[in-house]
């Protein structure tokens, strides 16, 4: 359902939001260790959350990234969006393209109504949540 980049940009957003709850800011390479990221990777992947403004970098000694908003304010959909189609488009189940209700593939009603509780939970969940949820 996820990429790998944005099941990473995911675990990231979310370590950096228990890394840094303190306000703190969590340096790229604290996040690439704790995760075991390629640090290239990783730090493309929170440049990218910083341009949307899920993420403030700062430079310097005590610089790296923290969180611009409160964990409960941050939807996971808005965390994945800007590296997969999540909640805009689905992505056809047999390799055919976007999937829709208009010319759609032999599996195209039962893949939608089995995506769509994964859909709602990435629209309705927040990093608090997962923050909540036991390991």
């Amino acid at each position: 359902m996820l990429t790998r980049t944005g099941g990473y940009a995911l675990h990231a957003a979310l370590a950096i939001a228990e890394m840094g709850a303190d306000g703190r800011s969590v340096r790229a390479h604290e996040i690439a260790e704790a995760l075991d990221l390629p640090g290239n990777y990783l730090a493309k992947i929170l440049h990218s959350l910083s341009r949307t403004g899920l993420l403030v970098s700062e430079r310097g000694r005590h610089g790296g990234f923290r969180l611009a908003r409160d964990p409960a304010e941050i939807r996971l959909i808005e965390v994945v969006a800007g590296f997969d189609a999540l909640g805009r488009e689905r992505q056809c189940l047999l390799g055919r393209g976007t999937c829709s209700d208009a010319g759609g593939c032999p599996a195209h009603r039962e893949w939608k109504e089995a995506s769509a509780p994964a859909f709602r939970f990435f629209e309705t969940r927040t990093l608090a949540d997962l923050m909540r949820s036991p390991r």
